[in-house]
């Protein structure tokens, strides 16, 4: 852990989630932290929870989406700090609703945030990156960079542009100093969903279907991902996948190019299923235990 205990990590979307799980790891290993949030309620809780620490923390109220507003903390981060060696665009959102049920301005703010604010961070924070030794840049996209369900539109739109702009950063910057990795998540156990937007048009019911859908299918905690995720930066990982859902995903996207969607679909369901079963007969012997 040599490289991450010895730099200055950024990391937007810290406030919750798999940023605020990065943001511990990467505290507990001794690194600076400058990080980043639209939330300053959880961004301060997420410092707070880092004082025991004792790591050197800066806190930025950043709406990733406005460029100028990530043009200044990369000058806030740099003139606090004095240097960057790790950034982590971690910050995204979602969006409840097929194409035909949200608008243009409901897409535009999805794309804003978790595709512009990716390239944002990169634009301006990599002149800093490029002054050190050693230094990464690691790009959340998700399993919706590989595959794309329905009711996902804007969301997989967002995340495959944000593995295609990785990607394509990562070999322009081969042989240089800075590292480039892609991440690919599965089902992540974090408030996503459940403060996702809702469409336009899409009908209020179909927000709890979701979240009920989504919280039955996510299986890793964020601490198991933050993990994950530096040990991939340690490593000089160009592509990490998070969860075994992800790695069966992959390879089924691999083999079937064309026709993933109907036997994901099918496998999906069952599995919402089984959680679900399991779910009720816990509560089951947890009202008999109570008797």
């Amino acid at each position: 852990m040599s490289f991450l205990s010895s730099g200055v990590a950024v990391v937007t979307g810290a406030g919750s989630g798999i940023g605020r799980a990065l943001a511990e790891r990467l505290a507990a290993a001794g690194s600076a932290l400058a990080l980043a949030d639209v939330d300053e309620a959880g961004l301060q809780q997420t410092a707070q929870f880092l004082d025991k620490t004792g790591a050197l923390v800066t806190t930025h109220v950043v709406d990733v989406a406005k460029e100028d507003r990530v043009k200044a903390f990369a000058a806030d981060a740099h003139a606090r700090h004095g240097r960057v060696t790790l950034l982590i665009n971690n910050a995204g959102v979602a969006l409840h609703g097929n194409f035909e049920e949200i608008s243009l301005d409901d897409f535009r703010w999805l794309m804003d945030v978790n595709f512009w604010g990716a390239v944002y961070g990169v634009r301006y924070f990599l002149p800093l990156l490029e002054r050190e030794p050693r230094a990464h840049i690691v790009n959340l996209s998700s399993v919706f960079g590989l595959v794309a369900p329905p009711g996902q539109a804007a969301y997989a739109a967002s995340k495959f542009a944000v593995r295609g702009f990785t990607e394509a950063l990562r070999h322009e910057l081969e042989g240089s100093r800075v590292g480039v990795s892609c991440v690919h998540p599965g089902g992540i156990r974090t408030s996503i969903a459940r403060h996702a937007r809702l469409g336009e048009r899409t009908p209020p019911e179909r927000q709890e279907e979701s979240v009920a859908r989504f919280e039955r299918l996510a299986r890793t905690p964020p601490e198991a991902a933050a993990a994950r995720i530096l040990r991939g930066v340690a490593q000089d990982e160009s592509r990490i996948l998070i969860g075994v859902d992800a790695y069966q995903i992959d390879v089924l996207q691999r083999l079937r190019p064309a026709s993933y969607w109907k036997p994901l679909a099918k496998k999906l369901e069952q599995v919402a299923a089984s959680q679900a079963a399991a779910a009720k007969e816990a509560g089951k012997q947890s009202t008999v235990a109570k008797r």
